[in-house]
């Protein structure tokens, strides 16, 4: 997606006053827009060139399970602006996020095929994945599908399981790996270091008074990596900066709440009130209750030398680095034209 044209998001389907000309589409929650997704988007662009028409990227706000089932709904690993940024960054031409109601999940399937993808978005060319299930009741499916296809006029294409290095591409495996702080790992999945963004807040100043401040995060991310110490990578604005993070109730203060304590190595500016981008490249160790202080800066010393080893030759990667719009992955089709 070239910066003169950019995605057009659609927030409300009122907002298509007339269907898309030969659209592709594809659907789907697409949480974390992790490697799999993105092969499904790459699918998407290069079908749109071969219709002539747009790429389009069907998905919900909010999670689908936030509405029909509380209680199971998983942890985000990306907030919704994120994903939208990544997504656009896809190169996706039109990126349709529909309002998930209980009124449109008791929608028949059928209903949803004809009024919603046929009528609204002007459906050609539906891509989904093998598993993929949607309508009241879960009633819709690939068989489905193609038979609507043959009366309203579009195709269907079914994506089998997406694989990297013997690993399906998964959002819940990307979830459990977080989880369990194992974000190393989780870069072979997400194809980018995890990451989260917060605002700097003010704290208890602990750090400070043993001689390492710490900026105190706030952030909205629902999905964080489990308590714990890590080594990270900070931007503040154009500036890349090594730190060492924990996750944490500082047992050893007895905190009441989940804190987040970035250090910044070799750095002493104010940051409160700013914003900034925290990558993670290694988990530490676990989070512990020392017996006082002095252990504690004993521990927060070997910290940051193993941070320094580890972040001294780790390579960042973050989103903008593997995308290509969808001309390396496939090699059939010609090649998207206006994308960089």
């Amino acid at each position: 997606m070239s910066d003169d044209f950019p995605m057009r998001i659609v927030r409300d389907l009122d907002e298509l006053k007339q269907p898309l000309r030969n659209a592709v589409v594809t659907i789907g929650n697409f949480d974390g827009v992790h490697l799999g997704h993105r092969e499904i988007f790459r699918r998407v662009v290069r079908r749109a060139q071969e219709f002539g028409g747009p790429s389009v990227v069907h998905t919900f706000v909010p999670h689908p399970l936030k509405v029909l089932a509380p209680e199971r709904a998983p942890l985000l690993i990306n907030t919704y602006e994120e994903k939208e940024q990544l997504i656009e960054a896809s190169c996706i031409d039109v990126l349709v996020c529909t309002p998930f109601t209980a009124a449109l999940a008791a929608l028949p399937a059928r209903h949803f095929v004809r009024q919603v993808l046929v009528d609204r978005i002007g459906l050609r060319h539906l891509i989904i994945g093998y598993d993929y299930l949607f309508g009241k009741d879960r009633q819709g499916n690939a068989e489905l599908l193609r038979h609507m296809g043959e009366q309203l006029g579009f195709s269907v294409e079914v994506l089998q399981p997406i694989r990297g290095e013997g690993e399906l591409y998964s959002s819940t495996r990307v979830r459990q790996l977080i989880q369990e702080g194992q974000v190393g790992r989780v870069v072979a999945l997400l194809g980018r270091n995890f990451a989260l963004q917060g605002q700097v807040v003010h704290g208890f100043k602990r750090g400070k008074t043993l001689g390492f401040p710490t900026a105190n995060i706030k952030t909205d991310r629902e999905l964080l990596p489990a308590t714990g110490v890590y080594a990270v990578k900070v931007r503040r604005g154009g500036r890349l900066i090594d730190g060492v993070l924990n996750i944490g109730f500082n047992p050893t203060f007895e905190a009441a709440d989940l804190c987040i304590e970035v250090h910044l190595l070799d750095f002493d500016e104010q940051l409160y009130g700013e914003q900034l981008h925290i990558y993670f490249i290694e988990r530490l160790r676990d989070e512990k209750r020392f017996t006082g202080p002095e252990h504690l800066v004993r521990s927060i010393q070997e910290d940051i030398r193993r941070a320094r080893s580890i972040l001294a030759s780790a390579r960042l990667i973050e989103y903008h680095e593997y995308l290509d719009c969808g001309v390396k992955m496939l090699t059939t089709g010609p090649e998207r034209q206006g994308k960089s």
